[in-house]
């Protein structure tokens, strides 16, 4: 019996196929995104004045079916921007997450990072997301042998394109390569789709130190940012908690209002127990 991904994947390749005959690499490359200047997600998560949150825009899941199909990529977006998100990941996956090419390139027009959140398996889907304006592609090591996680990130860098590498497990320590600039450590097992909020840190452990790391899933609140920072992650990836609500943009707005909040109080927490004399 399939599970998630392996249902993913299958529709995956066939979807490749079919894009592949509708729009060939050589009209790929003669888009405007194509050639566009990228920008860096490495400084992005490096910069003190951002938040470190890679926020994302996604309208169903898997296991959450739809979260919210009423707000408009291009308003969720400027929000997330506004607000202080390092990076923003767009869903372009249709069947699973209800994303599309048009949402990324919608959302082309603010000064950030973009990731393109999808299942990538074939090169050609790295020249695609080149073209569609992303600055970052992703490689989900769950979907792919090391070999081909080295190949597809080569490819990437030739591009211009960074790559996160997404492990969810300590098999996939292995994909790990010198061609990955960041590494993402997913809470969520992409065969069942649970949760487990402490994977991040037990296998970020396993990481060499001077790789960029940023935990994905199930981060609800921003305690849980905070308690990561401490263990070393230089970024967090989170969706379903801003697009569950109403409106994303002021739910991630909210968050990081709190995070700043918490975040002064743990240093004057600090201060206080800080020995005198």
């Amino acid at each position: 019996m399939k599970n998630i991904l392996d249902h993913i994947i299958s529709y995956k390749m066939e979807e490749i196929e079919k894009r592949k005959l509708e729009t060939p690499v050589a009209v790929l490359e003669r888009q405007p995104g194509f050639t566009r200047q990228v920008f860096s997600m490495k400084k992005f998560l490096k910069d003190p004045a951002k938040t470190g949150i890679i926020a994302e825009f996604k309208r169903k899941s898997p296991s959450k079916g739809i979260l919210n199909d009423r707000v408009l990529v291009e308003e969720v977006t400027a929000g997330y921007a506004a607000h202080g998100a390092s990076l923003i990941s767009v869903l372009t996956d249709g069947p699973s997450f209800g994303g599309s090419t048009e949402d990324l390139e919608k959302a082309r027009f603010n000064s950030l990072p973009i990731l393109r959140k999808d299942f990538i398996v074939d090169a050609y889907q790295v020249v695609e997301t080149k073209a569609m304006g992303a600055d970052v592609i992703l490689l989900i090591a769950a979907c792919l042998v090391p070999g081909q996680t080295r190949i597809l990130a080569k490819f990437a860098h030739q591009l211009g394109l960074e790559v996160l590498l997404e492990i969810h497990e300590e098999s996939e320590l292995e994909h790990f390569c010198e061609e990955v600039d960041v590494v993402g450590i997913n809470n969520r097992d992409l065969k069942t789709f649970t949760v487990d909020i402490e994977r991040s840190i037990r296998l970020a452990e396993q990481l060499p130190l001077h790789i960029l790391r940023v935990a994905e899933s199930g981060i609800s609140d921003s305690q849980t940012v905070l308690n990561m920072k401490s263990a070393g992650f230089d970024g967090f990836l989170i969706g379903e908690q801003f697009m569950k609500s109403p409106d994303p943009a002021i739910a991630f707005a909210s968050f990081v209002d709190q995070l700043k909040s918490n975040s002064y109080e743990s240093k004057s927490l600090r201060n206080d127990a800080a020995p005198t004399g």
